[in-house]
């Protein structure tokens, strides 16, 4: 049984009619469990210092107030942890991946949120500064009616896209479609995806379109902000962590079923990826309740 059978597919209360959809309450505890639906969301919290984060194979401790953008079908969810706060506030806003369209967002105006749409598939964390100022005006928006509450939602997209320090959370997704708009990336990409588990040389990549490994690298570098290998290993330790929380084996045994053909070196790069050792992260995800 996959992960994804283990999470709960929420089916959202949004209309085919409906545009937006907010829910802002406060509660003791997270009693819902991790969950994926089609519908991007984009999450606020706040005095939740303490509370565990998991989106797609990242889990984190969030600080008092944060605010996550939620890609379609990126399982994610929020438990208390080491939360003492009784009044946590979380405000959800949802709407649908159609909403707006290929042609509306080819847009100039609307390249920024293209963009963070195209980053969602990894869940984006936004800074703490950009998150104090958003998560004010998303705490206002029940004040709102109309096309004023529409037109604020769009204003806080389009600040959210232009702004600085965000940060990519999950390594992991199956979405093949929306990595870069390259070509070449996209050649590397489903090659990678598709022999991550055995050996991948920097010639063979570079050969697969028609680079120097000198340029090649220079490429990679570029438009990942990673070395080749690095981002080989990247794409490695997301199924591996994926595999560490799905399935009852060795440590080890996922380690070369991935791809690394020593336990050292898997180790080593997945503490770097992870910030903990991989016991640490099979350890982390027990007890997370999945199922309805």
């Amino acid at each position: 049984m996959s992960l994804l059978d283990k999470v709960h597919r929420e089916i959202t209360p949004l209309s085919p009619e409906d545009s937006f959809l907010v829910f802002d309450r406060v509660k003791k505890e997270f009693d819902f469990p991790i969950h994926f639906h089609p519908e991007y969301e984009l999450n606020c919290i706040i005095n939740g210092k303490g509370v565990k984060r998991v989106v797609g194979d990242h889990i984190e401790e969030i600080d008092q107030v944060e605010l996550v953008f939620v890609g379609p079908n990126l399982h994610h969810g929020w438990l208390n942890h080491n939360c003492k706060s009784e009044e946590i506030r979380e405000i959800t806003i949802q709407f649908h991946e159609g909403l707006f369209n290929d042609e509306f967002l080819s847009r100039k105006i609307m390249k920024p949120i293209k963009d963070m749409f195209e980053r969602s598939i990894h869940g984006v964390l936004f800074s703490k500064k950009t998150s104090l100022e958003i998560c004010d005006r998303i705490s206002s928006l029940s004040k709102l009616d109309s096309m004023d509450y529409f037109l604020e939602i769009m204003s806080i997209l389009f600040d959210l896209a232009n702004s600085r320090n965000q940060k990519l959370l999950s390594t992991y997704t199956n979405n093949r479609d929306s990595f870069e708009n390259s070509d070449k990336i996209k050649k590397i990409y489903e090659y990678v995806q598709e022999n991550y588990d055995q050996k991948i040389t920097l010639a063979e990549a570079s050969e697969l379109v028609n680079m120097s490994q000198v340029s090649f690298n220079r490429f990679m570098k570029k438009r990942t902000g990673k070395t080749f290998v690095d981002y080989v290993n990247d794409v490695r330790i997301g199924y591996a962590a994926m595999r560490l929380v799905e399935k009852d084996v060795s440590i080890s045994e996922i380690a070369f079923s991935c791809g690394f053909n020593n336990i050292a070196n898997f180790n080593r790069v997945f503490k770097k990826a992870k910030n903990c050792t991989p016991s640490q992260y099979k350890s982390d995800f027990s007890g997370i309740k999945r199922i309805l």
